[in-house]
Formats: C-alpha cells, structure tokens, sequence
C-alpha cells in the first residue's frame, strides 16, 4: 500500500490535568475514507483539531501528506477543508456569503458552479441568500460540509457531519464522500452513529477513551455481529 496521506503515531493531547488524547495510533490513504468512530468523550474531535492545526500535539508524531504538523502547519491547512463538529459560521452571514469568504481566502477561480451545485445537492439553494443565524442544527451542518468539500481538498476532515441531520443531508454527504474517495482524497469521519460509519467508510478506528482500542475494516462493524463487536470493545 501507498504512504499513508495521514500518519499519526503516539498522539497525546493535554488540557490542564486531563488527557484528551493518550497516544493514539491512526493511519489513512488517499482514495479511502476513515471512521473515528467511539463515544462522546473518546478523543474523536481533539484529533480531528489536531489534523485541522487548531490544536497542537502534547507529544507525539503527525505528519499529512508527508509534512509535519509541527512545521508545516499552513502549508497543511492549504490542502485540507474542515467541517468541525460544532461553530464555524458566521451568524450575520449568508450561505453565498461564507463560500465567497472562503473561495477568496483559497483564491479559487471558477467555484461559483460547484458551489451551486453543492447548495442544490444539500437542499440549501433556497436558503442561499439567507443569513445563518436561523439556521437549525442540521442546516448548519450541511453548510458547514459544503464549505469543507467547496475546493475538493487532498483532506477531507468532516468532524460528526450527521450529527442532527436529517436523510437527505445524510445522503448529500456521503455522496461527497464518495465523489472525495473517487479523485483520490484522504477523508476522515468522526461520528458516534456506526450504521453510518460503515456506510460512509472503508475502515474504523474505534476510539474509548482517548485510546485506540481497534482497527478494522468496516464490514467488521456492520450487522448485529459487529454490533455486539463494537459495545465489546467499548466496555
């Protein structure tokens, strides 16, 4: 197999007294979408803000596409989008508002199409021009996939994007995953619902408790027999 796009090894994560993260191991490939899959409280969101630059590293080794977190934090952040599990967006702020932002930012030519697109596919053409601040949970859930997946990064990190999401963001979503999957991306989901993450990816990390209890292949997580799997290793 290929170098891995995210290599992580020994991972720990200190705030104050308590360990978010304790020397966790994970590993993803370009053309493959990765589960962080455990309970609230596992370290799923922390690792995620560590891949996305917002949280340094206690200790340990993350590099993505072969660069240092450490050293190359920008130059990381340039080819990555981000979807984090809570805030984001700018209540005083439209749909079409944030996207310009962040095609201005990324310097993008040509987006308004694909950012169109994206709206329709995610049911928010109608609410474009709508400041976000009305927005219930799962609408800024959905914009906050479309502005992650707006410059089809090398890394996609989507931080719980089902979270209060009704079926046809669910859908939308995954259809980002898989169009991701199918130019070459690296994704990373975190979710605590494993039905969607054996649909959404092609392996698991199961995460309990700030550690990384397994690693398995996805088919390994679905049905009753992966359910039982699953509560057995979180207990």
């Amino acid at each position: 197999m290929s170098e891995p796009v995210v290599d992580i090894r020994g991972l720990h994560v200190r705030f104050g007294e308590v360990e978010a993260v304790a020397g966790i191991d994970v590993q993803a490939h370009a053309g493959q979408a990765t589960a962080l899959l455990g309970r609230n409280g596992a370290g799923k969101s922390t690792t995620m803000r560590v891949l996305a630059g917002l949280v340094p590293p206690t200790a340990g080794s993350v590099r993505v596409g072969g660069l240092d977190m450490r050293t190359h934090n920008l130059e990381i952040k340039q080819i990555s989008g981000y979807c984090p599990d809570v805030g984001g967006l700018v209540p005083r702020a439209t749909p079409w508002e944030h996207l310009q932002l962040s095609a201005r930012l990324r310097r993008l030519d040509d987006w308004e199409d694909r950012a169109r697109d994206l709206l329709e596919r995610f049911e928010l053409g109608d609410v474009a021009h709508r400041v976000t601040g009305g927005f219930s949970h799962g609408m800024g859930r959905r914009l906050s996939v479309v502005l992650a997946a707006l410059h089809e990064p090398r890394l996609l990190l989507l931080d719980e994007p089902f979270d209060g999401v009704d079926p046809i963001g669910v859908e939308a979503t995954m259809d980002v995953i898989a169009d991701a999957r199918a130019r070459g991306a690296c994704i990373l989901v975190s979710t605590h619902l494993r039905e969607l993450a054996i649909q959404a990816c092609t392996d698991v990390t199961v995460l309990r408790g700030g550690s990384r209890v397994a690693t398995v292949d996805s088919a390994e997580m679905a049905g009753e027999e992966g359910a039982r799997a699953y509560r057995a290793l979180l207990d």
